[in-house]
C-alpha cells in the first residue's frame, strides 16, 4: 500500500507541474522558446516610415480621410498630408484640399498653384510648353526631385539624349552614364477632359514629393527626376470645369454635353502621335526628345477600380520585346503592391490591345522608352455616387482581386489609388534606375540595327 501511495504522490507531483509549464506558456508563449522579448517590428522597404519630428496638415489630413468612403481606398502612401512653414499646400493656394467634393480646378488655378510651389521649393521647377493650345493657352511642364537634380537638369537631359542615339558612344561610356544619371519619370494627366481626376491628383502629388521626408519619397527624389504635366489638353479642361459648375449651379436643369474637348476635337485627341496635328501632341513630342524619359505615364478614368496598362495583345511587332517586358514588371508591381496594403479592383490585360501606334504615349514606345497608362474609375466632375460595377467585378485569371459590385465612389478615392499606385511605380523605378536605364539604352542600339538586321518589312 505504501508503494501504491508512493507511486500516486509521485504521479501528482508531475502531473503539477506538468500543469505549471503549460500555464507559464498561455500567460507567456514567449517563454516556451527561451525569448524575452518580441522582435522589433520592421518595415518592408516598399512601405515609407515618416521621418520624426515633421507633422501633418491636420485640417488637410482630416479632409483627405473624410473624403474617401472606404479605409480600404487608402493606403499610407496618401493617408495624410506632412505640413510646411515654407510651401504651401494646394489648399493655401486654391482654397480647398484636393478632392474635396464639388470642387474642380481650372487650368489658370493650377498654374498658379504650380508657380507658387516653385517659389518656395528649390526641388520645384516650371516650363512652358513650345506652343499655345489651339484655344491660345499655355501648357505647363513641372519638374520635381532634389536639390541637386532640378540644378544639374541639363547635364541630365544631356545623358539620357546619349543614351538615346547609341551611334556616338560606346558600351563603357554608356556604363558610366548610366551610373551617373537619372531615371526620368513623366505623369501626364488628363488629356481627355470628362476624366476630372488626374489635375487635381498631380497638385497633391507634387506638393509630396516636394516636401515630405519620408525614406519612401526621398529615395524617389535621390534617383528619379518627376516630370508633370498638369493638364494636356488645356481647352477642354476649362470647358468641362465650366460645364461641372453649371450643372451644380442648375441642377435639375437639362445639361448640355461636352461636344468638343478642344477645337474640334474630343476622344481623338489621343490618337494623334502619328498625324501630330494638335498642339498637344506636337508639345509632348517636343518634351520628350528633349528630356528623353525612362516612362511616360498617361493618366486616364474609365474602368474601376484601377487598371494599370499591359494590354491583351497582339503587341505591335516594331516594339522591342523589353519593353513588353517592362510593361509586365511595372504593372504587376503595382498590383502585388496595392493589393498587399488591402486595396480591391487593381488589375492588368483585359483592356486595351497594346498594337495600335496612334496613341499619345507612343512617342515614348516609339522611341525606346515605356509609354503606359492608368485607367481609374471617374465620375465625370467630383460628386460622390453610388455606383454599380458591371462586368468588371467578376472574377478572371487576370483580376484575381476584382472591383466590389456595388460602390460609393468619391473623387478623393479616384486620387487615392492614382497616386498610391504611381508612387509605388517610381519608387520601382528608383530602386532600378540602372536597370531601366541600361534597357532604354540597349533597346536604343537594337532599334538602330534592327533594319540591318532583319532588313525592310514592307
Amino acid at each position: 500500500m505504501n508503494r501504491t501511495l508512493s507511486r500516486r504522490a509521485r504521479s501528482l507531483f508531475t502531473h503539477l507541474v506538468m500543469a505549471g509549464f503549460l500555464l507559464s506558456i498561455i500567460v507567456n508563449p514567449a517563454s516556451a522558446q527561451g525569448v524575452k522579448k518580441a522582435p522589433k517590428k520592421t518595415v518592408p522597404s516598399s512601405q515609407p516610415s515618416a521621418q520624426p519630428g515633421q507633422q501633418n496638415d491636420k485640417e488637410y489630413t482630416e479632409s483627405i480621410l473624410k473624403n474617401t468612403t472606404e479605409k480600404f481606398f487608402l493606403t499610407e502612401l496618401v493617408d495624410h498630408l506632412p505640413a510646411s512653414d515654407k510651401v504651401p499646400t494646394p489648399a493655401k493656394v486654391i482654397g480647398y484640399p484636393v478632392g474635396t467634393p464639388n470642387k474642380l480646378t481650372y487650368t489658370k488655378d493650377q498654374y498658379r498653384y504650380y508657380r507658387e510651389l516653385e517659389k518656395s521649393s528649390p526641388r520645384v521647377k516650371v516650363f512652358v510648353a513650345p506652343e499655345k493650345s489651339e484655344m491660345g493657352k499655355d501648357q505647363y511642364l513641372v519638374v520635381v526631385s532634389d536639390e541637386a537634380s532640378v540644378n544639374n537638369l541639363a547635364r541630365y537631359k544631356e545623358i539620357t539624349a546619349k543614351l538615346a542615339d547609341p551611334r556616338g558612344i560606346k558600351d563603357e561610356e554608356a556604363k558610366q552614364l548610366i551610373g551617373e544619371g537619372k531615371a526620368i519619370y513623366w505623369a501626364s494627366g488628363s488629356i481627355h477632359s470628362p476624366e476630372t481626376g488626374s489635375p487635381e491628383m498631380l497638385m497633391e502629388m507634387a506638393y509630396r514629393l516636394a516636401v515630405e521626408e519620408s525614406p519612401f519619397i526621398q529615395a524617389i527624389r535621390k534617383n528619379v527626376i518627376v516630370m508633370i504635366t498638369p493638364t494636356s489638353e488645356v481647352d477642354g479642361r476649362d470647358m468641362m470645369v465650366d460645364l461641372y459648375n453649371w450643372r451644380k449651379a442648375n441642377e435639375g436643369k437639362r445639361a448640355p454635353g461636352l461636344v468638343y474637348w478642344g477645337k474640334y476635337v474630343a476622344h481623338d485627341n489621343n490618337r494623334d502621335s502619328m498625324g501630330m496635328a494638335l498642339a498637344l501632341s506636337r508639345n509632348q513630342m517636343s518634351t520628350f526628345l528633349d528630356f528623353h524619359p525612362t516612362v511616360l505615364h498617361d493618366l486616364h478614368e474609365s474602368v474601376p477600380f484601377l487598371y494599370t496598362s499591359t494590354g491583351t495583345g497582339p503587341y505591335n511587332a516594331w516594339l522591342d520585346p523589353i519593353v513588353v517586358d517592362e510593361w509586365q514588371a511595372l504593372a504587376y508591381h503595382e498590383i502585388e503592391e496595392m493589393t498587399k496594403r488591402g486595396v480591391p479592383g487593381v488589375w492588368t490585360h483585359g483592356f486595351y490591345d497594346g498594337w495600335a501606334p496612334n496613341y499619345m504615349f507612343y512617342v515614348a514606345n516609339g522611341h525606346n522608352s515605356i509609354g503606359r497608362f492608368y485607367e481609374t474609375f471617374g465620375n465625370g466632375g467630383a460628386d460622390t455616387q453610388d455606383r454599380t460595377v458591371g462586368e468588371q467585378s467578376t472574377r478572371a485569371w487576370f483580376r484575381p482581386n476584382p472591383p466590389l459590385a456595388r460602390v460609393k465612389w468619391s473623387i478623393r478615392n479616384n486620387i487615392n489609388l492614382q497616386q498610391s499606385a504611381i508612387l509605388l511605380a517610381m519608387n520601382y523605378v528608383s530602386a532600378n534606375k540602372e536597370r531601366f536605364l541600361n534597357n532604354f539604352y540597349l533597346k536604343s542600339k537594337r532599334s538602330v540595327a534592327k533594319a540591318r538586321t532583319e532588313g525592310p518589312a514592307a
